[in-house]
């Protein structure tokens, strides 16, 4: 029995794997960097910096990115209405600032980050988070249009989540010279 857990968990992250293959590299580039300021894994701004513009979005999503151990502590057992506003306001606030950087195009990618920066029991949470930041006039009407066709019916009216927490978290690979690798 517990070949065939790992087997099928190693299934799982070589889907995860592909799904995240399959996001532009702008998309995947901006998951990394996110994953690196959000979960404190990397000097983002070392890492990830190559000019002035990209340091000051580095830093406001530094900023934007403090409430999320906050927003891991926030999600509710249950979907009551009262445990609605701590959780969904904050949760809409950091989604509409990522929305807002132009890398993520759709709620695949929206959701792929946050069940590794929030964690799997956000899921439930994230196609409310995601229309209602898909929707804020901040974002240009054409963006607006195409994130929230983005949202598959199934994902909207989904009757339960999964739990399982995701296994493969994307990080930087340096580029290697492969002329240099190679024997003579």
């Amino acid at each position: 029995m517990g070949s065939r857990s790992k087997q099928a968990e190693g299934v799982m992250t070589l889907a995860e794997m592909k799904e995240f293959a399959g996001f532009a590299s702008a998309t995947q580039r901006y998951i990394r960097r996110s994953l690196d300021i959000g979960l404190d894994r990397e000097d983002a701004m070392v890492r990830w910096s190559r000019d002035v513009v990209e340091a000051a979005s580095i830093r406001a999503q530094a900023r934007v990115y403090a409430i999320l151990p906050e927003l891991r502590e926030r999600i509710p057992d249950d979907s009551g209405l009262e445990e609605l506003e701590p959780l969904l306001a904050p949760l809409v606030t950091v989604t509409a600032f990522d929305l807002g950087q132009g890398r993520l195009t759709s709620f695949s990618a929206v959701r792929f980050l946050y069940e590794r920066l929030i964690g799997a029991e956000v899921r439930p949470w994230l196609p409310s988070a995601f229309c209602a930041a898909a929707a804020l006039p901040h974002l240009h009407p054409e963006l607006r249009r195409k994130l929230l066709q983005s949202i598959s019916e199934a994902a909207a009216t989904a009757s339960g989540w999964s739990n399982r927490k995701p296994a493969f978290f994307p990080y930087w690979v340096e580029k290697v010279d492969t002329g240099a690798a190679l024997p003579n």
